[in-house]
């Protein structure tokens, strides 16, 4: 006897991939849709292989789940997103033949709060990986900055700055640090 169909699902095996994530995962539909700040019911949608996310929803997906370059990568083209490839290749030839490369990135306005972070330090700068305890005590990232020294030091001046005007108020005088 044939099961009746519940709807096309044209991403069934990138769906099943997501499932297995969360489920490994040990985590809920309510803790990574509230994670990744979607609805439930579209992450249970994506997860049934009815839809797929949109490329910034499956970064975030991605970054929740803490995924290495290939599993990333696998999860992409599951989605269709590989389609992409020769033109990766062109820009990033481009990038390399470049002196100086400029990035202008779309922004996403949304607040996200941490309670921990970590910094990576190189020859070129810091990389600074702001995270957040989940109610299973693991520590997930959230958020990820790089930053070269000069901007790193202009960042320290602003939130001492910020954290003065937050401790003491604006409408106090502040002192000059003494003079050596």
């Amino acid at each position: 006897m044939n099961q009746p169909s519940i709807g096309p699902k044209p991403y069934e095996e990138l769906g099943e991939k997501l499932k297995s994530l969360r489920k490994s995962n040990h985590e809920t539909l309510a803790e990574v849709s509230g994670a990744v700040e979607i609805e439930e019911n579209i992450l249970e949608r994506y997860e049934a292989g009815m839809d797929r996310p949109d490329e910034e929803i499956l970064n975030l997906l991605i970054s929740h789940y803490r995924l290495a370059d290939n599993s990333a990568s696998q999860l992409w083209e599951l989605a269709g997103y590989d389609r992409f490839a020769d033109e990766t290749i062109v820009i990033e030839e481009a990038m390399a033949a470049a002196k100086q490369l400029v990035m202008v990135l779309a922004t996403d306005m949304r607040t996200i709060y941490t309670d921990g972070v970590s910094i990576d330090c190189n020859k070129s700068g810091l990389q600074v990986t702001f995270t957040q305890s989940t109610s299973q005590n693991k520590v997930m990232p959230v958020s990820r900055l790089g930053m070269s020294y000069d901007q790193a030091e202009e960042v320290m001046k602003a939130l001492g700055i910020a954290l003065t005007y937050a401790k003491f108020g604006q409408d106090k005088l502040l002192l000059p640090p003494p003079a050596n």
